[in-house]
């Protein structure tokens, strides 16, 4: 028995209902049969559930409610996010001034109500109302993500399928069962519907030594959500690899595979990855919306006076565009954007990729298949006797594709295309070091930009704050800039589900090929050098861009250093 158990005991003895015989048997009972005390104490004849709730509600000075039928207003769920009313198993009832009142099981619970307030930043207040009301008001009022999945965790690892490895494999592969026969089925459903729900790019299921865990990326960070238990991992995964169309006999190689799924109304593509690790395949699946991807430049982040250089660039006749970045930081959208910008009647526009992510209308799209020969370098072998005005080549990889992408831009094709460089200038060494001729990267290529995303900050709770003294010395030089300027930051709130940030926008780093930057290349210097000298005509840098950001509002101090915490000034 816990301390609250005997402190119940204690205010049922003192107020009469129970006598010290009846506390010691149901003290006894409980131990014995390792019950909950409420159970004994009603199976006993003791006092049943409601009452003991209505009776320690009243000597803690708390209102009793019921929730069924109680129509709760948008607005008050909403000062809730969903994985808090998950940890703390609450709901929001109504709102009086700042405070907030929410509904909650245990009048003894004084922990909940302390981490609620600290958590939301508000005072808030309790009442009482049943378990199985609560509970039925979250699936009700936050989805069955939030509500189903932790009851679908529990219904699977109660015996809902008490099937061992082989038997939960065999079900999860089985193309003519239900969702009533396999509950795996359903919490698979649930898990890629919650982190649609939560705006996740990534779903990473990592097999770790004694647990499977689950992670979404929100924004560019990752977040750890209730995991399944170790035991389902296999039914999981072979789940998982069935919808992909991915082998689940073979479990020693990397797959690849693709799922497409209709969630909340939306039409989404998965993209799934599957890796052998030491404690069983690790997945990773990227969610591509469909309706998401319909960008112009404003949208990507880019301040007037970059969107216009980009705007003119994007323009040209001929030539090579990169766009350059890790991966992760936004490259493909920005194609997409440019794509989307000039995509016009008179234009033919064909684009190579591995993988096509996202159908883009009025545009053609190959997709590299390596398997049978269809590499990026066959590929715009031939989509260049199909006569295009644009190429987009979805990543420089080898020499041969760079070698066509450049004799393309220099008979009439406007190229646009990405590398994995850090920064703008090291995108021309990087060439280079393929086998380019520095003479052809000097002629071909027009412009070089490189990007990173960063968090945006929550409108909703965004207030004025002051960077910290490590901050400011982090960005050296450059602190002088904010020295006179207010910032601000997110305070927190259900929106953002207390993150501060909402949504991603992207830095840039704009290097312009003029006539002494090619002869910078025609010498083939270093990239240190074709930095010094961009930087002298005028480029601004990734943290320079982001101050930029930061002074207008958009991001926070600590969010652009991370991003550039590697790159050179």
């Amino acid at each position: 028995m816990t301390s609250n158990d005997e402190y119940i005991l204690e205010i049922l003895q003192d107020i009469g209902i129970i006598d010290a015989d009846q506390a010691n048997t149901a003290r006894t009972r409980a131990d014995a049969d390792d019950r909950p005390l409420p159970d004994v104490l009603e199976s006993e004849g003791f006092i049943g559930k409601a009452d003991l709730l209505k009776t320690l509600a009243n000597q803690f000075g708390m209102e009793v409610i019921s929730l069924a039928g109680r129509d709760i207003p948008r607005e008050v769920l909403d000062l809730v996010p969903a994985d808090v009313i998950q940890r703390f198993k609450v709901v929001p009832v109504w709102e009086t001034g700042n405070t907030l009142t929410v509904a909650m099981s245990n009048p003894l619970d004084v922990d909940t109500l302390d981490g609620l307030r600290y958590v939301l930043k508000r005072e808030v207040e309790g009442v009482i109302a049943p378990g199985d009301e609560i509970e039925k008001a979250i699936a009700n009022y936050y989805g069955r993500a939030t509500g189903e999945v932790e009851n679908m965790l529990t219904e699977i690892t109660e015996g809902a399928l008490a099937l061992n490895k082989e038997q939960q494999e065999q079900i999860v592969g089985d193309s003519d069962v239900t969702e009533e026969d396999a509950p795996i089925i359903k919490l698979v459903s649930l898990i890629i519907m919650e982190a649609f729900r939560t705006r996740a790019s990534d779903i990473h299921l990592e097999p770790l030594p004694k647990k499977f865990r689950v992670r979404y990326r929100i924004d560019g960070v990752l977040h750890e959500v209730d995991s399944p238990p170790k035991r389902l991992q296999a039914a999981i995964i072979s789940r998982i690899k069935i919808m992909a169309n991915m082998s689940i006999a073979e479990k020693r190689i990397p797959q690849d595979g693709r799922i497409q799924i209709n969630v909340m109304g939306r039409d989404l593509d998965l993209r799934v990855s599957s890796i052998p690790t030491n404690h069983g395949e690790s997945i990773v699946m990227r969610i591509l919306d469909k309706g998401s991807i319909a960008l112009g430049l404003p949208q990507l982040g880019f301040f007037s006076d970059d969107q216009e250089i980009f705007e003119q660039l994007i323009g040209l006749s001929d030539g090579i565009i990169l766009v350059t970045g890790p991966t992760g930081s936004g490259k493909t959208t920005t194609l997409y954007a440019c794509l989307n910008t000039i995509n016009k009647p008179d234009r033919k526009i064909i684009t190579v990729e591995d993988p096509v992510e996202y159908q883009l209308s009025g545009i053609n799209q190959v997709q590299v298949r390596s398997d049978i020969g269809m590499t990026f370098s066959a590929a715009l072998r031939a989509i260049l006797r199909q006569a295009p005005n644009i190429i987009m080549i979805g990543e420089i990889r080898d020499l041969e594709t760079a070698e066509i992408a450049v004799n393309a831009s220099l008979t009439g094709h406007l190229v646009f295309s990405t590398l994995h460089t850090n920064d703008a200038p090291g995108a021309v060494t990087r060439l280079i070091d393929m086998g380019v001729k520095p003479f052809l990267v000097a002629s071909s290529t027009r412009a070089i930009m490189a990007q990173r995303l960063v968090r945006k900050v929550c409108e909703k709770c965004k207030e004025p704050y002051t960077p910290t003294e490590s901050e400011l010395r982090l960005l050296g030089p450059a602190a002088q800039q904010l020295s006179q300027t207010q910032l601000y930051h997110g305070a927190g709130c259900a929106d953002c589900s207390f993150t501060g940030y909402r949504g991603r926008i992207g830095i840039f780093e704009i290097f312009l090929i003029n006539d002494e930057v090619r002869n910078l290349i025609f010498d083939q210097v270093p990239a240190t050098v074709l930095r010094q000298k961009a930087r002298e005509l005028g480029m601004r840098t990734l943290r320079e861009d982001g101050i930029r950001k930061v002074v207008a509002g958009q991001t926070t101090l600590s969010e652009v250093l991370r991003v550039t915490m590697g790159d050179s000034e």
